[in-house]
């Protein structure tokens, strides 16, 4: 089977490896380490790449159980924006007083949303 007709391959791509990278090095610093992010990259850059994260290892499922080849519906990639943005920024906040509801996590969510349609939610090619 060529490299790139597995399943999990897109998993491997520098765009989620980066992502995966990002997002663990801004945890490390700001849970363990205690060092505070600045600004933007602080508040948002967790918001940001939540859905390419979410949806590459969705993706990477239906490939492995549904079409080795296929790229997720846009409907999908809007309904995990909506349920992602609805649950964290309109429910959780009325359950939780750790958490805040902020409209610019909606917008970060959808601007990782298009990255992920943009540039990781293509066909595999043998």
């Amino acid at each position: 089977m060529p490299r790139s007709a597995h399943p999990l391959a897109g998993l491997r791509h520098p765009l989620v490896v980066g992502a995966a990278l990002a997002y663990g090095s801004g945890q490390l610093a700001r849970r363990w380490l205690h060092w505070p992010l600045s600004g933007l990259l602080g508040a948002y850059l967790g918001d940001l790449l939540c859905l390419p994260l979410m949806l590459s290892a969705a993706l990477a499922l239906h490939r492995a159980l549904i079409c080795r080849t296929g790229t997720l519906p846009g409907s999908w990639v809007l309904a995990a924006w909506l349920a992602v943005s609805v649950w964290f920024e309109g429910l959780l906040p009325l359950w939780s007083a750790q958490t805040t509801a902020d409209p610019l996590d909606v917008v970060a969510y959808a601007l990782g949303g298009l990255a992920f349609q943009r540039w990781l939610n293509k066909p595999v090619c043998h």
